[in-house]
């Protein structure tokens, strides 16, 4: 498909009319104009326009001053009721606007990660296209669609994928809860071509099968991969317990850094045997074990020291557990209770590597949480590194929620 041939086959929705006019409350224009994102719904005074707004359509943001701010998508059914695209009010929205910021996505990650074909390539807001997720699998894309203003756009951008990258198959995995506060419905379907179950992906010199359609995200934790290479030095003559496992991304790396042993557990029973498929694919299935198993339940039998299998290292990365800020201080107790079950059940010299993954819980929440739970577990720990998420995933220094991975490496002394 052309890029005109999209835009003639986009729909009724998509048809752009003269842009809204979304006026701001008094003094609530100040992260705006530092670089955020985001206009939450409360600081939108009205919206004019010559057509009743639909969700998605594109408006000028304007001060209670009358002073233009850029462009958005509105949407009056969310609590982020704007959506920033661009700080010049006159540029022209259509399909060469997002062929070229896919295009810029694609130069950073070709310069940040040189002949790599597997990474995240559009992180949304990062890049200039606020929630749109494109994870490219070397011939295959996965997206993920979180705003109404990308939503009615599609064909543009399908387009213009199709022109850059020229895919064998564009799968759609929108299950994602945001998509409800959009007003959007849950899909996941073939866009374009044919998506096979499974596509073979390289990470730092290692090789996985990436389930695209079953499995979590979409298919594989990009985001992890530079923590990942950190700690092959580290996982020499070690005997490793990676919780939360999914499909072995850090316990295949453990074995290939040289661990003695490595236990691998997860809840999913698919995630499982697909990380059993992949340590035999990297030729380490004799090293690494893969079962399943509640972290919780397991933590607290290692901390009790009721288990045969005695690690000096354990990998801690759990889902998000903070669908919503209002969860929080709940979560951030479970990750207080985790990290010190892990806590005890390490010897001296220990190595824990844990991890948060969503942007309610900051860089500061991470920390106080750690210190929580080694104050619990009346281990003494000190930090070998405090690290982030993969440079695919970029973080706006205006915008904290871009922030969401939080990683450590830490010491029993």
């Amino acid at each position: 498909m052309t890029m005109t041939e999209a835009a003639k086959a986009a729909p009724e929705a998509a048809v752009e009319h003269k842009p809204l006019r979304i006026i701001l409350n008094p003094d609530r224009d100040k992260r705006v104009k530092a670089g955020h994102l985001w206009i939450f719904s409360n600081e939108i005074k009205e919206v004019l326009s010559d057509h009743p707004p639909v969700p998605g359509d594109l408006g000028v943001i304007v001060t209670a001053a009358g002073v233009s701010l850029g462009l958005a998508f509105y949407n009056p059914n969310s609590l982020i009721g704007g959506r920033v695209l661009t700080r010049d009010p006159k540029e022209i929205i259509d399909e060469g606007f997002f062929r070229r910021r896919l295009a810029e996505a694609i130069a950073y990650r070709e310069r940040a990660l040189p002949g790599e074909t597997s990474y995240r390539l559009c992180y949304g807001e990062s890049d200039g296209l606020p929630g749109l997720v494109v994870d490219r699998y070397g011939h295959y894309l996965v997206l993920q669609v979180m705003s109404a203003g990308i939503e009615r756009r599609m064909p543009w951008i399908q387009a213009a994928l199709e022109e850059l990258l020229k895919p064998k198959g564009i799968y759609l995995k929108n299950d994602h809860k945001v998509r409800a506060l959009e007003g959007l419905p849950l899909e996941c379907r073939t866009l374009m071509g044919s998506v096979p179950e499974r596509v073979p992906i390289t990470e730092n010199g290692l090789r996985f099968a990436a389930p695209l359609g079953e499995g979590q995200k979409t298919g594989h934790y990009f985001d992890q991969r530079e923590n990942r290479a950190f700690l092959r030095p580290y996982f020499e003559g070690r005997s490793v317990l990676d919780l939360y496992c999914y499909t072995g991304g850090f316990a295949i790396a453990a074995a290939k850094g040289g661990a003695k042993s490595v236990l691998a557990l997860d809840s999913s029973g698919p995630a499982v045997q697909l990380a059993r498929e992949n340590a035999k694919f990297n030729g380490v299935d004799g090293i690494v074990s893969a079962d399943e198993g509640d972290a919780e339940v397991v933590l607290e039998s290692f901390a009790r020291g009721q288990q045969p299998f005695k690690p000096d290292m354990i990998i801690l990365d759990p889902p998000s557990l903070v669908p919503a800020k209002k969860h929080l201080p709940q979560a951030l107790r479970l990750y207080t209770k985790l990290n010190a079950q892990a806590m005890r059940a390490l010897p001296k010299a220990g190595l824990l590597a844990t991890a948060t993954c969503s942007h309610h819980v900051s860089r500061e929440d991470f920390v106080l949480m750690l210190r929580n739970a080694q104050a619990k577990a009346e281990r003494p720990m000190r930090f070998v590194t405090l690290r982030g998420q993969a440079t695919d995933h970029p973080i706006l220094l205006a915008m904290p929620e871009t922030e969401y991975l939080h990683f450590a490496l830490l010491e029993m002394i």
